[in-house]
């Protein structure tokens, strides 16, 4: 069965059951404890009246203090437990998010931006957790209603029946009120979400869109995405406001009427004058419960479009497939008759194990290749073998142990240099050879604590060349069988980039390595180079020798 926003929210109580059942019981205390004050308050005017004696009237007292005891002390506790099982399912539905974000099948982020799936993950979240809190509330205000009700039937018959007939279609009419507030909620989350994910990847490029000059259109998108945003959050601002509004109008009219039923029978004679003030105080009191039956439905509105969102990214298909767990034993790459996008007519490569092969293809090209190989995709036809066993064959994370691609533009985490260049690396690493072989020992040297500096967010406390150098250190240091890199030198000088490339073969050596790049550095340490157009091995040999004999190389390498 798929994920939809009514098991989510299934899933949710389920989980938090324990914590919604002790916070439950406590709240319940508390309200059955608040509903007992007015009616033992008027038990003690009536001692009082009547003149009963002053040991009835001082345990009639106690009585009240020891009711104050235990309402203060269950909401105190219940209250606790009702927040920290709201903490706790809302970390539980992050970590859930974050498993299908990060599922090494992929999907989740499909026409999603980052910053949508971090306001689902937080926002979203944070509102179906808020039920941790709400669902014990009104479990009572239940209690609250029927001791309200009891004490009201035992004092007069007409107004425990008015309680115990009018507070369902109140409830009801509440329900009815929250559905449009619940249509907005939605729209509400997903405008705010969109405009979150604008300015996050305009922050990301910022030194990008600086350089081209194109602040102002940057500028007017994210102004257009904002005022969006603004408008759905202020139509459900609106339905919140008339909701509460209407939903308070209505309880104060409800309670009129039973004031106005109480006073009556006290006028008749039929209610003594603590039954009088026992049935006044039980109506002002009764504004609490149905309070809280507003607030709660109000919540459950906005969770059940929450929820929606959530069911939405963990409903997402993956975007590849595979359940095997085969190692690479030599990393022998094979592909065959490989059709997908731009590569039209079934490309077909050898790189044998150890082998230092560069790849030289048009954009479009080389992106799709990187894809199928790094199984972001998997492709329309043909295969792709490592070690005679096809990656599709194998789980994506299995896969990507295989074959590790990564990118020119590949982002560093938040943490020190260290950390990020063995983030993928085996226990035990020493970085040092790594970051020789990617020039990035240059980099930490003029660094305030060196290796151990913060890169800051996305690393943005680094130059675009000192980023590029720490990421393909840490492609370097995971030491994968066949290790495919895209263009990582494009953000260095040339001095800097023929230092790599000697330092880059010399650490592979031994190690199947795919450069996809047209760098006549890189190119120039190759074993050999294949030349990729129209979706096919065009040529292949050596760098001097294609350069020599092949026009259309020089074309796309000499530029």
């Amino acid at each position: 069965m798929g994920v939809t926003g009514a098991r989510v929210l299934r899933d949710t109580v389920r989980e938090a059951r324990r914590g919604l059942s002790g916070a439950g019981v406590l709240l319940v205390g508390h309200q059955a404890g608040e509903a007992m004050v007015p009616v033992l308050v008027g038990v003690v005017i009536d001692r009082a009246v009547d003149g009963g004696g002053i040991g009835d009237l001082v345990f009639w007292l106690a009585v009240l203090a020891v009711d104050f005891a235990v309402l203060s002390l269950s909401y105190r506790y219940g209250a606790r437990v009702a927040a920290m099982t709201s903490v706790r399912t809302d970390q539980r539905l992050r970590l859930r998010i974050a498993d299908r974000v990060l599922d090494p099948r992929g999907g989740a982020e499909a026409g999603r931006l980052p910053g949508a799936l971090a306001g689902i993950a937080v926002s979203d979240a944070q509102r179906v957790a808020a039920l941790g809190f709400a669902l014990p509330a009104a479990l009572a205000a239940v209690a609250a209603l029927v001791v309200a009700a009891v004490a009201l039937l035992r004092i007069s018959v007409p107004l425990g029946l008015l309680i115990l007939l009018g507070t369902p279609p109140l409830l009801f009419l509440v329900h009815l009120l929250g559905k449009p507030l619940e249509r907005r909620s939605g729209p509400e989350q997903e405008r705010a979400a969109r405009a979150a994910g604008v300015a996050a990847d305009l922050v990301t490029g910022v030194r990008v869109l600086k350089g081209i000059g194109a602040e102002r259109a940057a500028l007017d998108r994210y102004r257009l995405t904002s005022r969006l945003a603004l408008g759905a959050t202020l139509r459900a601002t609106g339905a919140q406001a008339w909701y509460s509004g209407t939903v308070l109008a209505m309880n104060g009219l409800f309670l009129a009427l039973v004031a106005l039923v109480g006073g009556r029978l006290a006028a008749g004679g039929a209610l003594s004058v603590g039954e009088l003030v026992s049935a006044v105080g039980l109506a002002q009191f009764l504004i609490g419960p149905l309070e809280v039956f507003g607030w709660v439905n109000g919540r459950l509105a906005q969770a059940r479009a929450s929820a929606a969102r959530i069911a939405a990214v963990l409903a997402e298909p993956p975007a590849v497939g595979g359940d095997g767990e085969v190692e690479p034993a030599g990393g022998a790459l094979r592909v065959r008759g490989l059709r997908h996008g731009a590569l039209r007519d079934g490309l077909d490569l050898d790189v044998a194990a150890g082998g230092f092969v560069g790849v030289v293809a048009t954009a479009d090209e080389a992106v799709v290749l990187l894809d199928c190989l790094g199984r972001e995709t998997d492709p329309e036809h043909g295969t792709v073998e490592v070690d005679g066993v096809g990656l599709t064959a194998r789980s994506p994370a299995a896969a990507r142990r295989a074959v590790l691609v990564a990118g020119h533009d590949a982002l560093l985490f938040t943490g020190s240099v260290r950390e990020n260049v063995l983030a993928a690396a085996p226990a035990g690493t020493d970085p040092g050879p790594a970051m020789r072989a990617a020039q990035a020992d240059e980099v930490v040297a003029g660094l305030p604590t060196g290796s151990e500096t913060e890169v800051g967010d996305r690393g943005t406390s680094l130059s675009g060349g000192q980023r590029q150098r720490v990421a393909l250190a840490r492609a370097v240091a995971a030491d994968p069988a066949v290790l495919v890199l895209h263009d990582p030198t494009t953000a260095v000088d040339a001095v800097t980039e023929a230092r790599i490339a000697d330092g880059l073969r010399a650490a592979r050596r031994g190690r199947t390595t795919v450069v996809v790049t047209a760098s006549p550095a890189l190119l120039a340490v190759a074993d050999r180079v294949v030349l990729v157009e129209s979706g096919r091995v065009r040529a292949d040999g050596t760098h001097s020798d294609l350069l020599r004999d092949d026009a259309r190389y020089r074309e796309l390498v000499l530029g």
